[in-house]
């Protein structure tokens, strides 16, 4: 199982930057408290906003697998490319599982040497990242060859519905209107929304996007587990990683608890010690697209302006990625003797695969790159990690170490539902809602306006305003 390693963030390793042992042992405050989130989140589990925490167990998990597979196993040996359109919630968690989970040469592979087809997952509109993968899908099988996977909740969201507009008519163009459908493999609403209305009257082949599970929570849905399916990794054992995980998560006890622990840590150094600032940063190139995932679920969840009592708080923290050892050379300058104001957690792994017998050759003749002859590389990253988390302690700035046994299925899948279940219990420290996004809406209903959508005119007018052209300009 993967652990977390919390020493660094207590007062005895970081002097007056952490927080006292005694402060969260068995029977302190803190503990007291977290036995009481623990009950509540128990009492909740699976309810409203919160049926993410049911999508590793029965029945849910038997539902969502079986719909996979299925369409899985129609597509088998079809499709040479898979092109997934999404945004926030519904494409990180599918580049995290891809990244973490299949070599980064994945795209590169032979259709032998692959687990599955090529994966694109177009997550902007940038005009360029789409006509580039367009090029490169064109010159290796074309459209013939490609599945899209869609996904929207609702179908309206403009950047992943312009997408889907493209894809469409290419399509359209390419194989005819009879069989494009053949091509279209739609995550939507079960019963409703726009997407909902084009797939029935289109026939497209559709996944579900469970009823209260918020896109950020929604990686262990069909939302992330199609992609991961196709692209050949192990779902049953990413869902047995989380309910692992889920079990340890529903102790009462603190000391017992990782993410009550994680979330105790982090809010109380955030609220107590101005450590507002929370850096992720693995020391596994593969890991590295998980921190992309954790910020959106950090930063969408905690980052609110009023509480559950309606009171004008701005809560949340700044959610930070890094790479282990890339960012030593990068941001550890900052992070040692920039302001005081972060929480640094680290990522190791234990076991890195066949990988770990990699050796540096001996033979260079330098005296002084001797010492490096006959070590591991996976020696070598670890010695990394371990330089920079002492260079931390030194300089007083709280970390903490999150440990990988070895990167697979089942440990990713304990890593996101720790995560998960972390922030739901930051989310009732801070006493806010940590399933909502209100400050998300206004964007989208001014992009609305700024396209000519009708029934937002208000909202180009308003844009326009407090955007009028001024003389700040050089």
């Amino acid at each position: 199982m993967i652990t977390l390693d919390y020493a660094n963030c207590l007062d005895e390793r970081v002097g007056e930057h952490g927080l006292p042992a005694a402060s969260i042992a068995d029977g302190a405050p803190a503990a007291t408290a977290a036995a009481g989130f623990t009950t509540n989140l128990e009492k909740t589990r699976g309810v409203g906003w919160e049926r993410w925490r049911s999508l590793p167990f029965s029945p849910m998990r038997d539902d969502h697998v079986h719909a996979v597979s299925s369409i899985v196993e129609q597509c088998a040996g079809r499709f040479d490319n898979l092109i997934v359109l999404g945004i926030g919630g519904s494409a990180l968690g599918n580049i995290a599982l891809q990244s973490a989970l299949n070599p980064a040469t994945h795209n590169l592979l032979s259709a032998e040497q692959r687990r599955g087809p090529r994966l694109f997952v177009l997550d902007n509109v940038d005009p360029n990242a789409i006509s580039d993968v367009l090029q490169f899908v064109d010159s290796v099988g074309g459209l013939e060859r490609t599945l899209i996977n869609v996904i929207s909740k609702s179908g309206e969201t403009a950047e992943t519905a312009a997408q889907f507009m493209l894809f469409r008519q290419l399509l359209i163009d390419r194989i005819g209107r009879e069989k494009h459908a053949e091509h279209i493999v739609a995550t939507t609403d079960p019963a409703r929304g726009t997407m909902r209305q084009i797939c029935e009257a289109e026939g497209y082949v559709t996944l579900s996007v469970p009823d209260g599970v918020g896109g950020r929570f929604s990686v262990l849905s069909p939302v992330g587990l199609f992609s991961a399916a196709m692209c050949g990794i192990d779902i049953g054992a990413l869902l047995d990683g989380a309910a692992a995980m889920d079990e340890r998560c529903s102790r009462a006890a603190l000391s017992e608890n990782p993410a009550a622990m994680l979330a105790t840590l982090l809010v109380r150094l955030g609220r107590e010690r101005g450590k507002e600032n929370h850096v992720l940063m693995p020391y596994a190139n593969n890991l590295y697209l998980l921190a992309d995932w954790f910020r959106q679920l950090w930063a969408e969840s905690l980052g609110k302006r009023v509480n559950n009592a309606g009171d004008e708080v701005f809560e949340g923290f700044t959610p930070i990625k890094a790479l282990g050892a890339t960012d030593q050379h990068s941001q550890v300058q900052l992070y040692r003797e920039g302001p005081n104001d972060k929480v640094i957690g680290l990522i190791e792994i234990e076991d890195f695969g066949q990988a770990s017998a990699m050796e540096i050759p001996s033979g260079i003749g330098v005296e002084n790159l001797s010492y490096l002859e006959g070590a591991r590389f996976s020696s070598l990253l670890n010695a990394e990690k371990r330089a920079t988390e002492f260079a931390l302690v030194e300089s007083q700035r709280p970390n903490f170490t999150i440990r990988f046994p070895r990167v697979n299925e089942f440990h990713v899948g304990e890593f996101i539902q720790l995560w998960q279940i972390a922030t739901a219990y930051a989310g009732l420290m801070l006493e806010i809602d940590a399933f909502d996004q209100p400050a998300v809406e206004l964007g989208k209903q001014a992009t609305f306006g700024l396209m000519g959508r009708e029934g937002y005119a208000e909202f180009r007018e308003k844009t326009d305003a407090a955007l009028a052209p001024t003389n700040f300009v050089v």
